[in-house]
């Protein structure tokens, strides 16, 4: 149920960035390092959100083989290494 609920979550951002973008069409300056360029306004939005969660993506397979490999050696009996754990104090 709770892989619905996200599911469905991920969907809705996904509409709203969609109507976002598709109200936003002006054209704008776009400044790389060697230059700018002029793009519409609705291809930065979407690209951005797709970077955006590429990049999140990745940082999470990389989490997810992590935990995956450090559960394969406790099951083999073998010591896991501990990783430093980041506190907010």
């Amino acid at each position: 149920m709770k892989l619905q609920w996200l599911v469905l979550l991920a969907f809705l951002f996904a509409v709203l960035i969609t109507i976002f973008a598709v109200v936003n069409v002006d054209t704008v300056p776009v400044n790389f390092v060697f230059g700018t360029a002029d793009w519409p306004l609705i291809l930065v939005i979407l690209v951005s959100a797709l970077m955006g969660f590429l990049l999140s993506g990745t940082v999470a397979l990389v989490k997810i083989f992590s935990l995956q490999k450090d559960m394969k050696a406790m099951r083999k009996g073998k010591p896991v290494k501990q990783k430093k754990n980041v506190s907010a104090s």
